[in-house]
């Protein structure tokens, strides 16, 4: 069997501030080994229950290239850099039989909740079928559309909550409860492993009972831009258009994927500065 596990940093036990997860930024070394660590956790679990797993890591925070590739367990390939196929999936397809997402942070809007976003700071809010998504529910039901659920999820206890909310029978697993966007009660980074250990061999064991996040299209997207000249290159896409109310982008999109595509394509477009 197939295991991709996604891993985020902001959701990563003992993160709290943007200077833990940003290569730019002080503390961003201590966030990188914490955050490897973790991976480490769920990959010696998921093994734990099936010894024949073939486990693949994707790195899924910003560059992605955030994971120690030298301290990584030997035992799991590393997906690292972009661009690349499916973003924070990279590696996922229909041979997979499950996702687990590791560090994973509550959608854009959320709260209390640690260094909640979607995707970019430039995207306020992304509603598919009128109901707000965050990366938890995109990446689940990117998954869901190729037929693979995903079984674990850890991060704080508001990004645990919204995966509950779409996918219920998953294994969710809090290693901080938060107290704002940058503040949270949260486990010693080493109990926090061992608890992350056990549920990912929990998750794998039940992964059965846990069914793909499915939501066949068509599929009306509506996505809330920070600025203006955002919304103005938005609308160089074929198919999308500009809202009434001058900062939302609106796309019919044929299935799941092509919705998926064009919230990582308008991430990119995010990046252009004004001329």
């Amino acid at each position: 069997m197939k295991v991709l596990i996604s891993v985020d940093m902001e959701g990563i036990s003992g993160i709290v501030h943007p200077a833990e997860t940003n290569p730019d930024r002080y503390d961003y070394e201590r966030g990188r080994a914490l955050m490897t660590a973790e991976a480490n956790a769920v990959i010696a679990g998921v093994l734990d229950a099936e010894p024949d797993a073939v486990v693949w890591v994707t790195d899924a925070h910003g560059p992605f290239r955030n994971l120690l590739p030298e301290e990584l367990d030997r035992r799991a390939r590393l997906v690292r850099g972009k661009p690349r196929p499916l973003g924070m999936l990279g590696g996922l397809d229909e041979h997979t039989d499950a996702v687990m997402c590791v560090g994973y942070h509550a959608r854009a809007g959320a709260g209390p909740a640690v260094l909640a976003h979607t995707m970019s700071d430039a995207i306020l809010d992304v509603r598919v079928a009128g109901r707000p998504m965050g990366e938890i529910g995109l990446n689940a039901a990117m998954a869901g559309h190729l037929g693979v659920p995903v079984v674990l999820l850890s991060g704080d206890d508001t990004a645990c909550a919204e995966l509950r909310d779409l996918v219920p029978s998953a294994v969710t697993l809090a290693v901080k409860q938060a107290l704002g966007q940058g503040a949270a009660v949260a486990l010693h980074p080493e109990e926090a492993r061992e608890r992350l250990r056990r549920a990912a061999a929990e998750a794998i064991t039940r992964r059965a009972l846990v069914s793909p996040l499915a939501i066949s299209g068509p599929l009306a997207l509506e996505i809330d831009l920070s600025s203006p000249h955002m919304v103005d290159l938005a609308t160089l896409v074929p198919g999308v258009a500009r809202a009434e109310d001058g900062r939302t982008v609106t796309f019919t999109a044929a299935d799941f994927a092509d919705a998926y595509r064009l919230v990582l394509l308008l991430v990119q477009l995010t990046t252009i500065k004004p001329g």
